[in-house]
């Protein structure tokens, strides 16, 4: 813009800055700073009056005091009417003083909008952009809902100026950003889509594509044409909004990619940094792009080589941001083994790097390329670097490696000396879930029981142990310390002197834990009886300031006073196999990393020595999974810590892919914490764990062909408790039936509630619970008692369904309930509210990974889509909480439009996982939905589908 004219105003404005520079102390400036306040209110007071160059000059010297750090309280209007003005330094410095002093509330508002009203119709290039530059510096809701339908005008009239519409662009770009509902872009969609020919305006249409990618999509042919142009002539790329469907503009833009690393190859046209820079920024750039298209493997290929130039390149940013697309790239099943051939490289840079930020990005990218391949060498190399590691990244590279020691451990003797020697070299940064996790693995395979015990009796020799260490082994030798007790050197009572020779150093929680450890003793090594139990009787035991530990000293020696051997060996005897569960290890490595690092931490690449897509071997029963960062499908649900320290939680099958039909193992040992869930109540019969399943006299239960049809309302009842469990599921004059209902992955348990609504007894009261066809195969349920034959009247009797889903199902179980009311025999069948959806487990994924898994899940059958009229009003609190009790986690910041609602879940079956992911896509303006769910199985997608269609 032109600069101001020069004369008494600057030179008045340049003398009081300098008499303000001049001051001595603060004191001094503030004097001389009131002292020039006063004297320019008076003159705004005055009786004669200001010309428009004075009104400048005053204007300009209150912005300069007010730049200084000083509260400016008058000046607003005389900077108000300098607006009105022809010449452009004083419409200017109005403006400026505007943008900055003036508040969005302020009373001014309205004539400072009357005033930019007349610039923007000036027609004046000069004053528009003035007026366009205001907008967008206050960007107020009052302004955008003055503007919102000017500006777009502006920037698609033929007759503005460059100038003008790189304004208006720029203008309505902030309004947009600050108030989307404001800018309605419906009718100028079209006409600003060609404007991508304006070099001026990719900001802007690249914003309005991420939020309204259906409105824009034809501007991807657009965008592809202009970036071939461009890269024909020179070495530059720009952004492609989205990915283009169609075969010939895909092709065209990969040609144009390959075009700018062909280039990128060429020897420099000049020494000077900012040609460097601006050929290396355009190269990141495209490579970015070929990351995200992730659809060409020669791109990719070929983006990973000249990444890999960079790696030890001698400009540190350089190095920094080729380690971090090459862990984007490391993800990719294309690139995945290019990425590989520079591990030497990588371990180097861990090693030489001065920069703690590159040896972070060196940490995760062999995180990110590590397989069976090289997960020894990866691990190894890890492990060498935790010994110097910054403090600040040390936690987070302990849970790396132990995702990766217990992924990859083939030797199982590997995979525990590996997370020892983790103790040993970073104790402090060894968090609960890795020693749990190591616990839990340990517990759950027979053959690395001996190894790892005879291992930690040799940790725990060292001088100075840490006491993760400590705990680790007070668990393992309580547990299998009996196989190493034959070797004199390891025999029960060294073992016990060993571990007590820690207790006085630890914590109360590890204490507690080794007080557990010396009662499993007596029961292991009852030639340590007396030994043990003089410590226990102790008087630091007994009175013992901490409640825990006194409490378990009095319990322990009393039980091994007082107990039998057959006694104590039942309470004592060997802790069983952990249920199969997801590791919490991943969860907390996500945690550490922050919200958007799922693609680095939970790639869904196919490893190349597995047949599965999850990167390892089918779990069977007598094979211990090991965790997969990409197991977890849909994001991690981190099983809680254990509630004492010698019974951690289970441990993990990270194995399981949900959207493959194939079965998934089951723990073939010990109890699982579902079929506790299931036996709480009553026990089981001897003959049958499940035995609460089966209905107590089937044969006096009446079958499908028995009773009669569900009534006519039983679809209508069941839809209501598709999204919620608890309410009143039938009523009439007579009887009154409530749910309440609760399930737990593939296991449910429903309490129902028969209410006698009249003053007479029911008679011959009979509900039964009839399965219909060959639902039995699929979901098994039964009543675990029968209610009393009479309700008297105005009672409530209450009866408990528990429910197991063995397979997927369409149709419900029925409920017939019989009785004589009043001599009169009475029947009604009601649809059980148990729909497939009640076995659906919530999951948090990343962006990145719900569109991968989006894209994996293409095929026709997969997807069941329907459009629909809503039937209920279109709110989206309501909207989100029917999705959430509907059983899908709600995914933020992953679908590009925000009013859109994103899901994910796996329903869980005895037989099988199915994962499950759904968009709904509302319509405020139609009142429309469209609901798109897909799913590895084509009933359950179409069957969830009209389910939830239902519920809007």
């Amino acid at each position: 813009m032109p600069a101001p004219a020069s004369g008494g105003g600057v030179a008045s404005l340049s003398l009081h800055a300098h008499h303000s520079d001049s001051c001595k102390s603060k004191e001094a400036e503030i004097k001389r700073i009131n002292k020039e306040l006063a004297n320019i209110r008076s003159k705004f007071k005055g009786d004669k009056a200001l010309d428009g160059y004075s009104k400048k000059k005053y204007v300009c010297k209150l912005l300069f005091i007010f730049l200084l750090g000083h509260d400016i309280d008058f000046g607003h209007m005389e900077a108000v009417n300098l607006l009105s003005s022809n010449k452009y330094t004083e419409k200017q410095i109005g403006y400026l003083f505007i943008s900055v002093l003036v508040n969005s509330n302020s009373e001014l508002i309205r004539l400072i909008n009357n005033a930019i009203k007349n610039d923007l119709a000036s027609r004046n290039p000069t004053f528009m952009c003035l007026a366009l530059h205001c907008i967008a510096n206050v960007g107020s809701r009052e302004m955008g809902e003055a503007f919102a339908a000017d500006i777009p005008r502006i920037l698609v009239a033929g007759d503005s100026m460059d100038s003008v519409k790189q304004s208006a662009a720029l203008c309505l770009l902030r309004l947009y950003k600050a108030s989307p509902d404001l800018v309605p872009m419906g009718e100028w969609t079209a006409r600003v889509v060609h404007l991508l020919n304006d070099q001026h305006m990719v900001s802007l249409i690249t914003c309005l594509c991420k939020k309204n990618p259906d409105d824009f999509k034809t501007c991807v042919s657009l965008a592809v044409s202009r970036l071939s142009r461009i890269v024909s002539s020179t070495s530059f790329v720009w952004c492609v909004p989205c990915f283009p469907e169609d075969a010939a503009v895909k092709g065209r833009l990969v040609e144009c990619l390959e075009t700018v690393l062909n280039k990128a190859q060429e020897p420099p046209k000049s020494k000077k940094v900012q040609h460097s820079n601006a050929k290396n920024a355009i190269l990141f750039e495209t490579i970015s792009l070929i990351i995200h298209y992730d659809s060409e493997p020669n791109l990719l290929v070929r983006a990973c080589n000249q990444l890999g130039q960079f790696l030890q390149h001698r400009e540190t940013n350089l190095r920094y941001l080729a380690l971090e697309s090459m862990c984007t790239l490391a993800s990719s099943e294309f690139s995945h083994e290019a990425v590989k051939t520079h591990i030497d490289t990588v371990i180097n840079a861990l090693k030489t790097e001065r920069d703690v930020s590159v040896r972070q990005r060196a940490a995760d990218l062999l995180y990110a390329m590590c397989d069976r391949s090289n997960a020894k060498q990866i691990v190894s190399e890890m492990l060498r670097y935790l010994e110097t590691a910054d403090y600040a990244i040390r936690e987070e590279i302990v849970l790396k490696v132990a995702i990766l020691a217990e992924k990859y451990a083939v030797d199982y003797s590997w995979y525990v000396d590996t997370i020892l020697n983790l103790i040993r070299i970073a104790g402090d940064y060894v968090s609960e879930e890795v020693w749990y996790r190591v616990l839990q693995i340990v517990t759950n395979r027979d053959d690395v029981q001996g190894y790892a015990a005879k291992t930690v009796f040799e940790a725990l020799q060292a001088p100075a142990c840490h006491e993760n260490m400590v705990k680790v082994g007070g668990y393992i030798l309580g547990e299998f310390g009996n196989l190493i007790a034959g070797d004199p050197r390891s025999s029960p009572p060294v073992q016990f002197s060993l571990l007590h020779s820690k207790f006085h150093l630890c914590s109360v929680a590890t204490r507690a834990l080794l007080l557990s450890t010396y009662i499993k003793f007596i029961n292991l090594f009852p030639e340590t009886k007396a030994t043990i139990q003089g410590v226990l009787r102790a008087g630091s035991q007994l009175r013992n300031a901490d409640v825990e530990l006194q409490q378990r000293a009095v319990e322990y020696l009393t039980l091994s006073s007082v107990a039998s051997t057959d006694v104590l060996a039942t309470v004592l005897e060997e802790m069983p196999p952990f249920p199969e569960r997801e590791s919490s290890i991943l969860a907390k490595l996500k945690r550490k990393k922050g919200p958007g690092a799922g693609s680095a931490l939970d790639d869904g690449r196919r490893d190349a020595s597995s047949n599965d897509i999850n990167g390892g071997v089918e779990p069977t029963p007598s094979t211990v999974s090991t965790p997969s960062p990409s197991a977890d499908l849909l994001g991690l649900r981190a099983a809680p810590p254990p509630a004492a320290p010698p019974a951690p939680a289970g441990a993990g099958n990270l194995l399981v892919d949900v959207f493959s039909d194939g079965p998934t193992a089951q723990p073939s040992l010990g109890p699982t914490p579902e079929q506790a869930f299931l036996s709480e109540l009553e026990p089981p019969a001897p003959e049958s764990p499940l035995a609460l399943l089966a209905d107590p006299a089937p044969a006096a239960d009446p079958g499908p062909e028995d009773i009669g049809p569900p009534i006519p309302e039983a679809d209508e009842l069941l839809n209501k408790f598709v999204c919620k469990n608890n309410g009143v599921l039938f009523e009439n004059q007579l009887l009154q039936i409530g749910v309440k209902s609760e399930f737990r992955q593939n296991l449910g348990r429903m309490y129902l509630f028969y209410g006698n609504k009249t003053s007479v007894q029911f008679q011959n009261f009979s509900p039964t619970v009839v399965h219909p066809g060959d639902l039995q195969t699929h979901i098994l349920s039964g009543l675990t008692k029968r209610v009393a034959a009479q309700v008297d009247g105005g009672a409530q009797v209450q009866q408990v369904l528990n429910i197991e889903c063995l397979r997927d199902f369409l149709t419900p179980p029925l409920l017939s309930v019989r009785f004589r009311y009043g001599g009169t025999p009475q029947s009604l069948t009601l649809k059980l509210p148990v729909t497939i959806n009640k076995f659906f487990q919530p999951t948090e994924m990343a962006a990145q990974d719900f569109f991968q898994r989006w894209k994996q899940l293409s095929l026709p059958l997969q997807e069941a889509q329907k459009i629909f009229k809503a039937n209920h009003p279109m709110d989206a609190e309501v909207t989100k909480a029917k999705l959430l009790g509907f059983g899908s986690a709600l995914l933020d910041n992953v679908d590009p439009n925000p009013e859109n609602f994103v899901g994910a879940g796996i329903i869980q079956t005895k037989a099988l996982q199915v994962g499950c992911l759904l968009r709904l896509e509302p319509n405020a303006q139609a009142q429309m939905y469209r609901l798109t769910l897909r799913t590895s199985k084509e009933p359950v997608s179409r069957h969830l589908c009209e389910l939830l269609a239902q519920q809007f």
